[in-house]
């Protein structure tokens, strides 16, 4: 049994998670905190037993619970941490702020972070990930972000020591983001809103996004993101080696590759974690043994599995 310190948030024992990811499958967190601010998280880590592990969780956007669920505390973000703030030269967003919240709150202001306007989840999880998308990524307009460490530590890291690459960065061990100081380009805010109108509207035509799924499931085997141009090329697309393999519309219990999209592994109703996680594998035997690729998971998979027999 974990000990845990006294909060201002809440402290929930045996959480079930499925229902806080867009997959909706998963088993409990053993602990879920949701912690009221900055000070509270920070008091909270540096009194908690450093042998307990903690996983930082956003909206589950991307992301696979596994059914066996997750030990240790899982630390939610919420209205304590979305603030977005717009000054003449940056804008701060608080970790669980949207996406898309904050690529039109800026556009309101004349920055450009319209590239973040089709990107579901959270500004704590577009840094970790370096998300990107139309040629930009986080990287290119991250400015620093402002941690709090295991220990319970407060601290503020410049992107570059960060290492961010193509949906990946080098965040300490632990380290709970919560908030990101963005310097991004400035543009006409009417522009910029026509912009992601347009993007949103390729997005629903190319996407399945009334579908139960956690976004791309692999990384670009080319190492970048799609550009949106004419000129992009599609060789070295996931979906595209995915297609190339016959795997479009393959399933494995509840789950599916999706039709519309084949890098969209997809709940189709009744899919266990272990469904989903499973047909993410065989897609990437099948991808390799056809075209000798390595497909990379871009979902982030946690927690324990459960053997097959408990499973069913």
């Amino acid at each position: 049994m974990i000990r845990l310190p006294e909060v201002r948030g809440t402290l929930t024992a045996n959480r079930p998670l499925a229902d806080l990811t867009w997959m909706r499958v998963g088993g409990p967190a053993e602990v879920l905190f949701q912690p009221a601010d900055m000070q509270d998280l920070s008091d909270f880590l540096a009194a908690l037993d450093p042998a307990v592990p903690v996983l930082p969780m956003g909206v589950g956007s991307n992301l696979i619970v596994r059914d066996g669920g997750i030990s240790g505390v899982v630390i939610r973000m919420g209205r304590g941490f979305n603030g977005i703030e717009v000054s003449d030269d940056a804008v701060i967003a608080g970790a669980a702020a949207l996406d898309a919240h904050v690529a039109r709150k800026a556009a309101d202001a004349g920055f450009d972070l319209t590239f973040l306007r089709t990107i579901p989840g959270t500004i704590g999880g577009a840094v970790r990930m370096n998300a990107g998308c139309y040629g930009s990524y986080m990287a290119d307009v991250l400015r620093a972000v402002t941690l709090v460490l295991r220990d319970g530590t407060i601290t503020e890291l410049s992107v570059d020591a960060l290492q961010l690459a193509y949906r990946q960065s080098d965040l300490p061990a632990g380290a709970v983001i919560v908030s990101a100081t963005l310097a991004p380009p400035k543009a006409a805010p009417a522009d910029l809103h026509l912009r992601m109108t347009e993007q949103l509207a390729k997005r629903d035509e190319t996407q399945p996004t009334k579908d139960r799924t956690a976004g791309s499931t692999f990384r670009n085997p080319a190492g970048f993101s799609s550009t949106g141009q004419a000129d992009d090329v599609h060789d070295l697309k996931a979906w595209k080696v995915i297609d190339n393999a016959g795997m479009r519309g393959a399933q494995l219990g509840g789950a599916v590759m999706n039709t519309k999209h084949s890098n969209f592994l997809t709940n189709a109703g009744d899919a266990t974690a272990a469904d989903l996680e499973d047909l993410g594998e065989l897609v990437r035997k099948k991808v390799y043994d056809s075209q000798g690729i390595k497909l990379e998971w871009e979902i982030m998979r946690v927690g324990d599995r459960l053997d097959a027999d408990t499973a069913k």
